[in-house]
């Protein structure tokens, strides 16, 4: 599984991608993540992405040409892969008019090959690119965020996880084990003076018990 990540802050990504369950499926080459910084894909000395919205108001809008070559870009060299059908991808635009990621959606996603991340930032992005590049638009919530790198985060992190040999045990997925409370050492702690104890069913050895237990929250 390879994310290509198109923005024009790459260096927002460093840091979570480098930690945890992410940096060790890197490290075992389970998954790719690419940052590409728009302004390369620019042809003026000054690399402009932006620019003002045609027909006046505020903020300034991505522009559709860095965005198109980046994608070329990536498209181009895997051109003999797509052309033969070895190879499955998919552009992503992150937009608050698209369709809400959720458990779901990222599983279907974990089946591609390839996912190209647009992250928009400013006033938006040129339609153009939902219209005509873009092979949908995703949404993480209902609010707004100043651009699309913390969503990309959110969906490369979501997708991740259903990469065979990304999570240590299969058994991990919130999908196959359910959701449940979970509770660890100490058996007691004291909070405000009052004492908060660990459900007895879960200490209490009888692993059909703590199933039935557990079953009573999932969704």
């Amino acid at each position: 599984m390879k994310f290509h990540i198109l923005t024009i802050f790459p260096n927002i990504f460093e840091s979570y991608f480098n930690e945890s369950i992410i940096k060790r499926a890197r490290e075992k080459n389970l998954i790719d993540i690419k940052i590409y910084d728009l302004r390369d894909f620019t042809k003026d000395k000054h690399k402009k992405v932006d620019d003002s919205p045609y027909g006046g108001g505020p903020g300034m809008v991505l522009k559709i040409e860095p965005i198109s070559k980046a994608v070329d870009s990536i498209l181009r060299n895997h051109k003999s892969q797509i052309t033969n059908n070895k190879l499955k991808i998919r552009t992503v635009l992150f937009s608050t008019r698209g369709k809400k990621l959720d458990q779901k959606k990222a599983q279907k996603l974990a089946k591609y090959d390839h996912l190209i991340l647009i992250c928009g930032r400013y006033e938006g992005v040129d339609e153009r690119v939902a219209k005509y590049i873009a092979d949908e638009e995703i949404s993480i919530g209902d609010f707004v965020l100043s651009g699309g790198e913390l969503p990309a985060m959110i969906l490369a992190d979501a997708v991740s996880r259903f990469v065979p040999g990304v999570l240590g045990k299969k058994e991990s997925l919130e999908t196959i084990k359910g959701s449940y409370p979970v509770y660890t050492r100490p058996e007691a702690f004291e909070i405000d003076g009052k004492k908060y104890l660990t459900p007895k069913v879960l200490i209490s050895g009888n692993h059909k018990k703590i199933d039935i237990w557990r079953k009573k929250f999932y969704k």
